[in-house]
């Protein structure tokens, strides 16, 4: 059995590093972490925070919890007030903790709650397909992946508990209460 990495305290800063498939740099988000329940590990990001990848830097439009699943095969972000986003899960490969923060690959493929109307639906199928031909994903990784993210549309859209909205509040509360 391998050893779950230590966590840091509820309310420790951290940095959410994403990376590509050859591991080149991705996105990165200033969060704070929250805690943990049985759906896995959860990060805070505030309104204002920041977040950049090569090329981009914005503010966080709002605040949001992250949620970290034990399967490290993806993270679903809860957006609190974002005016278009309710949920935004990247479906990904190996999200880990490492030297106290999180970090993962980005595959591309995402899942996606609109709350302007668009509905859900899997987002950037091309650039998956695209992206599974040029980093050369392995077809094991590209079967799980693709099951993974038509089972997280379907949890999403029938609000199956972690995507109730109810378990976001709590760690909405939580990110809060730290300040």
């Amino acid at each position: 059995m391998t050893a779950v990495p230590p966590r840091p305290a509820p309310g420790t800063p951290l940095v959410f590093r994403w990376r590509k498939w050859d591991g080149s740099p991705h996105w990165e988000h200033d969060c704070v972490y929250l805690g943990s329940d049985r759906w896995g590990d959860w990060v805070g990001q505030r309104s204002g925070w920041r977040s950049q990848r090569p090329g981009l830097e914005f503010d966080a439009d709002g605040d949001n919890v992250t949620l970290i699943p034990p399967s490290g095969d993806y993270a679903a972000t809860f957006n609190a007030t974002h005016p278009r986003l309710a949920i935004y899960i990247d479906v990904a490969w190996d999200v880990r903790w490492e030297d106290g923060a999180p970090t993962g690959i980005d595959m591309d493929l995402d899942v996606v709650r609109a709350r302007d109307g668009r509905g859900i639906w899997i987002d950037d199928r091309d650039e998956w397909d695209e992206h599974r031909v040029q980093y050369g994903y392995p077809l094991d990784v590209v079967t799980r992946l693709e099951t993974v993210a038509t089972d997280l549309e379907r949890e999403v859209t029938q609000e199956s508990v972690p995507f109730d909205g109810l378990t976001a509040a709590h760690w909405l509360s939580e990110l809060d209460r730290l300040g």
